[in-house]
């Protein structure tokens, strides 16, 4: 059994950190930074433009837009233009205090390869650590519907604590062919036998197998 976790957005990092001399803040910009903060940690992803809106009395979205314009241009702040809930708090000391944790979206893991290899890697998301429960984890987007039986969709991404080991039943991401699999896990006799959870598919059976890593939890964006 493991957990799924929807959420409508998630903070996008990016790679790298932006040398700015922080500007002096207005009073309305300072309330608007600390209600993204607030909100950042108590749900794992920034608020939306009318929530900082009802948040802090403004009446007007292009207001809104206006300060969180002046708060990246002073340092505060990055966002990313083409996702509407795409704010990052411009400090490190804001994530090592807070009870979170970034993970590596892996686009591809191939055999020999590092699976956090910085040329797998697409992009950094934050979660709650709570619902983690581990920084030695990565993330990884399902393709196909072999498990679809399990609640494991077609681009659905799923959160694999890495560990090379696993027990019958777990759903491990294992490595067959150069390519990475979700499949049940089940040790039987001289074999390994990986199920998928759909009817219409057959096993794989295998005579050792690499794991990476067991599938705790998922991330659908709604």
């Amino acid at each position: 059994m493991f957990l799924c976790y929807n959420y409508l957005k998630i903070i996008m990092l990016k790679e790298g950190e932006i040398s700015i001399m922080k500007k002096q803040l207005t009073k309305k910009q300072e309330e608007i930074l600390e209600f993204i903060k607030k909100r950042i940690k108590e749900k794992g992803y920034p608020p939306a433009v009318r929530e900082i809106c009802e948040a802090t009395g403004l009446k007007s979205t292009s207001t809104v837009h206006g300060h969180l314009t002046r708060l990246e241009k002073k340092g505060y702040i990055r966002r990313d233009p083409s996702k509407p809930r795409a704010i990052e708090i411009v400090d490190e000391e804001f994530y090592v205090h807070r009870n979170v944790v970034q993970l590596p979206l892996v686009g591809k893991v191939t055999a020999g390869e590092p699976i956090l290899a910085v040329e797998n890697i697409e992009e950094t998301m934050t979660l709650p650590y709570d619902l983690v429960g581990t920084e030695d984890a990565f993330l990884l987007r399902v393709r196909g519907d072999s498990m679809i039986e399990a609640g494991i969709f077609d681009n659905d991404i799923i959160i694999v604590r890495r560990q090379n080991v696993a027990e019958n039943g777990d759903i491990v991401v294992a490595l067959i062919d150069d390519e990475a699999t979700v499949k049940r896990f089940y040790k039987e006799h001289d074999h390994i036998r990986l199920q998928p959870e759909n009817k219409a598919m057959e096993p794989i059976i295998v005579k050792d197998v690499k794991i990476l890593g067991k599938v705790i939890g998922l991330i659908r964006r709604m």
